[in-house]
């Protein structure tokens, strides 16, 4: 991790909601989600999130080596948005403590704030942690 990562770090990151990204398309094998409205699922939007803050802090990691997992989300979904209407995150690097990452997150499409909140990630060394997913996988058999 580069040493001149530190808070204040901005991103902006936009995407243009496709059906894909929509409540129906969360889990399709879940009726119950199919027959909701067709408006950007939540469980994206917190993709979505964690995709800007991955975008901001990428260039100050040694990667592929490098690279960061979500840790912990607290985020509002505030407005419903139609497939079509682009989104705008914008991100903010608040805190380093280690390896890990806070930042304060804030969501808007256009017309209305649709989310704001916190997230958190850590550095991770790629090796080490599959290494650790293996061996967790290994206990299952």
């Amino acid at each position: 991790m580069n040493e001149s990562l530190k808070p204040g770090l901005r991103y902006t990151h936009r995407f243009v909601i496709p059906a894909s990204k929509t409540v129906p398309a969360l889990y399709p094998e879940a009726p119950e989600f199919v027959a909701m409205p067709e408006v950007f699922a939540t469980g994206f939007l917190v993709g979505f999130l964690e995709w800007a803050c991955i975008r901001a802090i990428n260039p100050y990691l040694d990667g592929p080596r490098e690279q960061t997992v979500g840790t912990h989300i607290d985020v509002s979904h505030e407005a419903a948005t139609p497939p079509g209407q682009e989104v705008t995150a914008t991100v903010e690097l608040i805190e380093v403590d280690g390896r890990r990452l806070v930042f304060a997150v804030e969501a808007h499409d256009g017309v209305d704030r649709i989310s704001r909140g916190r997230h958190e990630r850590f550095v991770i060394n790629r090796e080490k942690f599959d290494a650790r997913v293996r061996a967790k996988k290994d206990t299952r058999a």
